[in-house]
């Protein structure tokens, strides 16, 4: 699927799976996120991480080929600094990398909306991250309100964004 628009809209791929919904299998984050770049709908398979404040690692993950993946950066909610700005977001889209949804900020967002990929933050801050910390990879998040597991799938669009344990079609 990667960045190019997927042929069913998400709000056609939660009507069409409804009984999903009720069982917990499909999440919509709450509609708390920000669309920067120039994608504005993605879809893939998730890559999970976990940061505060820093984003050490995350540039040596965003060099692995992306596979049409998605990277979904739980900072915890922090808006005191941004973990992804333009050079981070062309790394992404020059390693084949879907998209990313960034609880926390970004920066640059000049050069992020000049790229073609599409990141999805809670908002901007100028200040770059600390570059050292824990980091945890492949781990259970919660980011917008829903658990996202490593290895599930993301569908973005303009209405929301949903994942699920499975791959879905409308």
């Amino acid at each position: 699927m990667g960045s190019e628009k997927f042929p069913t809209p998400v709000a056609d791929l939660c009507d069409a799976n409804a009984s999903l919904i009720l069982a917990g299998e499909l999440r919509i984050l709450e509609p708390v996120f920000q669309p920067y770049g120039q994608c504005r709908s993605f879809s893939g398979r998730v890559v999970t991480m976990r940061v505060l404040e820093h984003n050490a690692g995350l540039r040596a993950l965003l060099e692995t080929p992306g596979e049409g993946r998605v990277l979904v950066l739980d900072g915890g909610g922090s808006k005191r600094c941004a973990l992804i700005g333009g050079t981070l977001a062309e790394v992404a889209r020059g390693s084949g990398w879907a998209g990313a949804v960034v609880n926390g900020c970004v920066r640059d967002v000049d050069d992020v909306n000049g790229c073609a990929i599409s990141v999805r933050a809670l908002a901007s801050n100028p200040r770059k991250p600390g570059k050292s910390g824990a980091t945890e990879m492949h781990v259970d998040v919660d980011v917008g309100g829903a658990v996202v597991r490593d290895g599930e799938w993301l569908y973005a669009d303009s209405d929301g964004i949903i994942v699920c344990d499975r791959e879905i079609y409308g």
